[in-house]
């Protein structure tokens, strides 16, 4: 495992408490480094979405813990936030509940003439997603093939 899934392994564990003890939900943890800074993020959600006021009671009590414990070697800047609009699936987790919802999915390379597909979550598993759209028609795609699936959104 890299330091840097250990970190995020390790984040995730000391966050999962504080969130189910605020009824909000853990969507992902990232530790990432951008230009000279490493950043950890937690993004967190909850039925009806999050607030600021959300993310920061979250922030205190995981800094105050992440500070004791000490485990990241670097620098990094905390950040807590909402997943946004067009949630990124990742995780299991994330397919689980979003199956039956409108997905965008881009693929590396064009597939029938488009890179850019619209529809319904059906199915998935370790190696493809299936949505289904235009008519009723169903389509598989090889995860290795998906750029970025994500849950769509109209404004």
């Amino acid at each position: 495992m890299s330091k840097r899934e250990v970190y995020e392994q390790k984040t995730e564990e000391i966050l999962l408490p504080i969130l189910e003890k605020h009824g909000f939900e853990l969507w992902d943890v990232e530790y990432v480094k951008e230009g000279s800074n490493w950043y950890l993020r937690a993004y967190i959600d909850k039925p009806g979405g999050i607030m600021v006021d959300d993310c920061e009671v979250v922030s205190r009590e995981l800094s105050d813990i992440l500070d004791e414990k000490d485990f990241i070697d670097e620098a990094y800047i905390l950040e807590i936030s909402s997943p946004g609009l067009g949630r990124p699936l990742k995780k299991e987790r994330d397919f689980e509940r979003s199956l039956g919802e409108e997905v965008e999915i881009r693929t590396y390379r064009a597939i029938d003439g488009q890179k850019e597909f619209l529809g319904i979550l059906k199915s998935y598993d370790k190696d493809t997603v299936t949505i289904e759209y235009e008519d009723e028609e169903t389509k598989t795609f090889e995860r290795a093939d998906i750029a970025l699936i994500r849950l769509a959104f109209d404004f």
